[in-house]
C-alpha cells in the first residue's frame, strides 16, 4: 500500500463509494432508469439517453497513451479544476488541514482549499525569476497535506527547476502530497514528471487538453498518480462525471492527425511567443518581458492600465494582474494567431 494514503482523511478511506449502475455494453440496458429512446436530433454514437461509463475505458486508455503512463495511474475528470478539488476534499479535513501554494500562481488551488474549509499556507516564489524557494517550501510543508506547484507557472510563465521539484517531492515523501500542475508543459522541451511516479509515491501530476490540444470546451483533465491515490479519488468523484459528448469529441480529436496538427500549432505558438517577446522588449512602454515557457507572456508596463486600454481599442482582451502581489503593472498576454499578435503589438507601439 502507498504510505501516502496515511495522510488521507480517515472518513474518506472508510467511505463506501456510490454504487453506479453496472456497465456491460454486451447487454441491453433496463437497469439505470434511462429513457429507452433517443432525444430527437441526437446523432451521438452512444446515445445521450444513456449514462456514460463512469471512468470511460477508451478515454482512460487514450489519455494513458497520450501521456505515456499506465492506465491504472490515470483518472479523468472535468478539467484540472475537478482534480484539484478532489485532492483537497480527499486529503484535507475542514478546519484542521492545510495546503501550500507558491504565489503568484494559479488561483484555483486557494479557492478549492477555502471551499473545503482548509487552511492555505503561502510561500512566495523568489523575486529573481520567480524561482521556487525550496528550503522555505519544505519547512512550511511540515503542516501541509498538499503542496501545489505549477510548472510552467501561471501567470508568470516560467518552468520551475526540475531538480527543485524532485527535491521537494523526496523531502516530503511521507509528509505531504506534491501536486505538479503541468497544464502548459507541451510548450516546453521538458519531459513530464509523471515518469518519476515509481520513485515518488507522493507525486501527483495534472495534465489538460485545454491548452495545447485546443479542447478547453470539452473540459477534460487528467490526473496522474499512483494506483492507490487514483483509487481513493474514484471513491469521491461524482458518478458519470464525463459527459458522453466529451468522450466522443476527445476520442475523435486526439487521433494521430489531430495530434500532428496540435504539434504544428504548438511550434507556431512558440515561434510567435519569441517574436512577441522580442518586439515588446524594445517598446518604450514596457519595463520587462518575463521569460516564458507557456503559451503566454507576463509583461510589466510603465502603465498597465494604458496598455490594457490600447488592447481593447484594437478589439483584444488581455489579463490584468497588476493588483496581484509582486506583479504591479503586469499584464498576461496569451499568444494568439499571428494576425492577432500583430494587431496587439501595433496597438501597444502607438504613442
Amino acid at each position: 500500500m502507498n504510505p501516502i494514503l496515511a495522510l488521507a482523511r480517515p472518513d474518506i478511506l472508510e467511505l463506501q463509494p456510490y454504487q453506479h449502475a453496472a456497465w456491460d455494453p454486451s447487454l441491453e440496458r433496463m437497469h439505470a432508469n434511462e429513457m429507452p429512446w433517443r432525444a430527437q436530433g441526437d446523432n451521438s454514437a452512444a446515445g445521450l439517453n444513456r449514462y456514460p461509463e463512469p471512468q470511460p475505458h477508451s478515454l482512460v486508455e487514450r489519455m494513458a497513451t497520450l501521456y505515456d503512463v499506465p492506465p491504472g495511474n490515470v483518472l479523468v475528470g472535468r478539467g484540472s479544476d475537478e482534480a484539484i478539488d478532489l485532492l483537497v476534499r480527499a486529503f484535507c479535513r475542514a478546519g484542521e488541514d492545510s495546503v501550500l501554494i507558491t504565489p503568484p500562481t494559479f488561483g484555483f488551488y486557494k479557492v478549492a482549499a477555502r471551499i473545503q474549509g482548509a487552511g492555505v499556507i503561502e510561500v512566495p516564489l523568489l523575486q529573481e525569476a520567480f524561482a521556487l524557494d525550496v528550503p522555505a517550501v519544505i519547512e512550511a510543508a511540515n503542516v501541509a497535506k498538499i503542496v501545489f506547484l505549477c510548472s510552467p507557472n501561471n501567470p508568470t510563465g516560467n518552468l520551475l527547476d526540475e531538480a527543485a521539484l524532485l527535491r521537494v517531492g523526496r523531502e516530503l515523501a511521507d509528509r505531504a502530497l506534491v501536486c505538479v500542475d503541468e497544464a502548459y508543459l507541451e510548450f516546453t522541451n521538458r519531459p513530464s514528471l509523471a515518469g518519476r511516479l515509481d520513485a515518488l509515491p507522493n507525486l501527483v501530476v495534472l495534465r489538460t487538453l485545454s491548452k495545447a490540444y485546443a479542447l478547453a470546451g470539452t473540459r477534460l483533465g487528467t490526473l496522474i498518480a499512483s494506483e492507490e491515490v487514483v483509487g481513493l479519488l474514484k471513491r469521491i468523484i461524482p458518478p458519470y462525471a464525463i459527459p458522453a459528448s466529451t468522450i466522443e469529441q476527445v476520442l475523435a480529436l486526439t487521433e494521430a492527425p489531430q495530434r500532428a496538427m496540435a504539434a504544428a500549432r504548438i511550434r507556431t505558438v512558440v515561434e510567435e511567443r519569441g517574436r512577441a517577446a522580442a518586439r515588446l522588449s524594445r517598446m518604450d512602454c514596457v519595463v520587462r518581458v518575463h521569460a516564458s515557457d507557456a503559451n503566454f507572456l507576463l509583461v510589466e508596463f510603465h502603465d498597465a492600465g494604458r496598455a490594457l486600454e490600447a488592447g481593447k481599442a484594437a478589439g483584444l482582451l488581455v489579463r490584468d494582474f497588476s493588483r496581484a502581489p509582486g506583479l504591479a503593472n503586469c499584464l498576461r498576454i496569451s499568444i494568439g494567431t499571428p494576425a492577432q499578435n500583430e494587431r496587439l503589438l501595433a496597438a501597444l507601439e502607438r504613442p
